[in-house]
């Protein structure tokens, strides 16, 4: 089958869209599919590679500075007087294509999909939409974010938030809507995005799952130079956060229920792997905390270190209320460990209460202090969630996922044909 992959945001970027599509490509083309990716350029410039049996079209692209690319590490903001002054721009910003119908055009029609399958709901998806309706190409939209994802990032647009998201929730429904066949990483993520009445919503939404490569993942032993290359203490109960470092993960509350896990086991460290336009406010919310010493910013950590990243540590941490799935949560289930997180986006269905873990009311510090520590002082209950982790995550293989969206690409081509 020749299939086209279609996304605003892509590999190397590390956020939860780009490495899916990008395991997503890989995974199909290993397959024996023919896969063409087409994605903003990292560098502006048109050019075309050929990389794991994937051939991926960059195209034309600008800067966006108003948000970091997530490739490059955010640098510390400026400071007068001692005094922060606000960021407005990145220097490394998002590079965005602005009018790429053209380019979308000449690329689809060179290859000729059998089906195209849409990641984003920014530029490029408006030209792929144009394009399918136009050529009459089978047409499958997966939605990835909330409207928060976009909103809480653009501090500006703060006084205009709500009617934003109004606005933001139904141009992202209407994205699924106008294609033959449509998904969402949980089924949580889609009772929040989709009317309650599905059969007017014109196409079927189905929950599945973004995977991981569970072979990737799994517990194990930590070489000592991994511990050595991030400084990391060994030997000391680990509380971990992997991922972007972003105001909508609402990591501060993460912090400073970490501060109340060292009154009850000083001995304990927090590391909080990534990077983001919050991280240096996490940095300075430890130093008014007095906590600096016993928390680890590591910056971005990429595979395969990744993996042994999970693995060092003894519970996994967020406190993201805007997770249509979380790729991240995933991954950490998949090496054995339990979870704390926030009952509320779609995060119940990785973080089982009781189960593999403990969930929080949002923004009650107080409860994931508590939640923390009963797990780390704890291991009969640490070891019970950690198991259990290992068989939740099982329903997450990207092997499954990849069989699936086949045989949904196959019923697009069905319902296309049959219009």
């Amino acid at each position: 089958m020749k299939i086209a992959i279609t996304s605003d945001l892509y590999y190397p970027m590390t956020n939860g869209v780009a490495v899916f599509a990008h395991n997503l490509a890989k995974g199909l083309a290993k397959q024996g599919h023919e896969v063409l990716v087409i994605c903003p350029s990292f560098n502006g410039k048109k050019h075309r590679v050929r990389r794991d049996g994937v051939t991926t079209v960059y195209l034309r692209s600008i800067r966006f500075p108003f948000y970091p690319d997530q490739i490059n590490k955010v640098p510390d903001g400026k400071e007068f007087l001692g005094l922060p002054l606000p960021r407005l721009a990145y220097r490394h910003g998002l590079w965005i294509t602005v009018d790429p119908y053209m380019e979308v055009k000449k690329a689809l029609n060179k290859f000729h999909p059998d089906v195209i399958h849409n990641q984003t709901a920014e530029m490029i998806a408006v030209a792929v939409r144009r394009y399918a309706k136009k050529y009459d190409v089978p047409l499958v939209s997966t939605g990835h974010a909330y409207p928060d994802n976009i909103t809480s990032q653009l501090r500006l647009l703060k006084p205009l938030k709500k009617p934003l998201d109004a606005v933001l929730r139904l141009y992202m429904a209407s994205f699924l809507k106008h294609s033959e066949y449509a998904t969402m990483p949980t089924e949580m993520a889609i009772d929040d995005l989709v009317p309650k009445k599905r059969k007017k919503f014109d196409v079927t939404v189905e929950p599945l799952s973004n995977g991981v490569d569970l072979a990737k993942f799994g517990p194990g032993k930590v070489p000592e130079r991994f511990y050595r290359k991030y400084r990391l203490p060994k030997g000391r109960p680990i509380v971990l956060y992997v991922g972007r470092i972003d105001p909508e993960k609402s990591l501060s509350n993460v912090v400073m229920a970490f501060a109340g896990v060292l009154e009850e086991v000083p001995e304990a460290v927090l590391v909080v792997a990534g990077d983001g336009t919050d991280r240096r406010h996490l940095q300075d919310l430890t130093q008014a905390l007095d906590i600096e010493k016993s928390v680890k910013f590591p910056g971005r950590v990429m595979p395969p270190d990744t993996m042994q990243l999970y693995r060092v540590a003894d519970v996994f941490a967020t406190a993201s209320e805007t997770e249509t799935q979380g790729i991240v949560l995933i991954e950490a289930a998949a090496t054995g460990l339990p979870l704390v997180a926030v009952d509320a986006g779609a995060v119940r269905e990785l973080c089982q209460h009781k189960k593999n873990g403990l969930l929080c009311q949002p923004g009650d510090v107080a409860e994931m202090t508590d939640a923390l520590v009963r797990i780390l002082q704890n291991d009969k209950l640490k070891k019970k969630f950690g198991e259990k982790s290992l068989v939740i995550a099982k329903k997450h293989d990207l092997n499954n996922t990849l069989k699936r969206f086949v045989e949904i690409y196959q019923e697009a081509i069905k319902l296309k044909a049959e219009e």
